[in-house]
């Protein structure tokens, strides 16, 4: 007679009483981040937030992102500290540019095999970017998948809820001599990270390399900058016309998400490598990139770029020095001849 071996969950790749642990782990993490509209704690089927008293006529705006391969580099460093900031940064950064305050987040962690240590790395981090973004951790999945995921890896992505009066709504009403206003961004952000991958293995680039002060891989881990501070502090000074932040695609491909059929803009070349300059040259000289092919892949220096009148400049000027955020002006909108397209003078 033979004999019978028990196949359990455990045997099969996912411990049950490991993912309990991480749970525990998540419960102070995400209530740092509660505010006062969250109704139910972790850990429930699912999670329960009223919308702000202060709102009238509400309108839930929401958005989803990831953090691509800069999930790679922090394998590398084997640094898992601030690629949750990353995913806030990148859900809550779509998210402001139509005005919307950010009100709850939820992320999904999916890897081979729970590492309580690296995991609770990842959620720090989002705790973190949920902090300063004032919206709340309130759900999310952590999903094993043994032996259908590759070994040691893991991806993420999220997910972000924010709210806006519908009188507040967008409508990009530009107007000749509007002006483009770039704000500085952290580095890379989480984006291009697929080609820098590929100078790094075709370069054998070694990532403890020195770039000024700082080492090759540390710059590249820099976590994305988070704008909504920013955001919230012009949009109550002065009606911001349209932003865009810019992600995949560079600098031109997401100003072109907010150009409309009338207008076009007029881009600054002297301002559109003001800052990171060391980084940028770096990679351009390192992979043999044209101008145009930096501008269409990376932020370039401005991790979002707001469209407003030229009689409110000094308003926003005034506010984003309040809070020490860098910035320049990057171009002008002008009323288009026969076609929406952008010019670099």
């Amino acid at each position: 007679m033979s004999s019978r071996k028990k196949i359990s969950y455990k045997s099969s790749g996912v411990d049950i009483v490991l993912g309990e642990k991480l749970v525990e782990t998540i419960k102070p993490l995400a209530k740092k981040t509660f505010r006062k509209e969250v109704i139910n704690e972790i850990g429930g089927f699912s999670s329960l937030f009223d919308i702000p008293k202060n709102y009238k006529n509400p309108i839930l705006v929401s958005s989803t992102d990831g953090v691509g391969t800069k999930i790679e580099i922090a394998e590398l460093m084997d640094n898992h500290k601030s690629i949750g900031i990353d995913l806030v940064a990148m859900c809550v950064n779509d998210l402001i540019t139509s005005g919307a305050e950010p009100l709850f987040f939820l992320d999904y962690l999916v890897t081979d095999k729970i590492d309580l240590k690296k995991s609770r790395d990842i959620i720090s981090g989002i705790s973190k970017g949920c902090m300063i973004s004032n919206c709340s951790l309130i759900g999310g999945e952590t999903a094993e998948h043994p032996k259908n995921f590759p070994k040691g890896k893991y991806d993420l992505a999220g997910f972000s809820v924010g709210v806006i009066e519908k009188q507040d709504l967008k409508k990009n009403n530009f107007k000749d001599g509007d002006l483009l206003i770039g704000l500085k961004s952290s580095g890379l952000h989480s984006n291009g990270y697929s080609l820098i991958r590929e100078l790094l293995r075709r370069k054998k680039i070694n990532l403890k390399r020195k770039l000024g002060a700082n080492s090759l891989g540390k710059i590249l881990l820099e976590p994305t900058k988070i704008y909504v501070k920013e955001i919230q502090l012009i949009s109550k000074k002065v009606n911001i016309k349209a932003m865009a932040h810019i992600t995949g695609g560079g600098l031109l491909g997401n100003l072109e998400r907010i150009l409309n059929k009338k207008y076009s803009f007029l881009l600054e070349r002297k301002s559109l490598f003001s800052f990171n300059k060391k980084l940028f040259s770096y990679l351009m000289k390192q992979a043999n990139l044209t101008e145009k092919d930096m501008l269409k892949t990376f932020n370039c220096g401005y991790g979002m770029v707001l469209v407003v009148d030229r009689d409110d400049a000094k308003e926003v000027f005034k506010s984003l020095k309040k809070l020490k955020q860098k910035f320049k002006i990057i171009g002008k909108v002008k009323k288009a001849s026969d076609k929406s397209e952008m010019l670099i003078i």
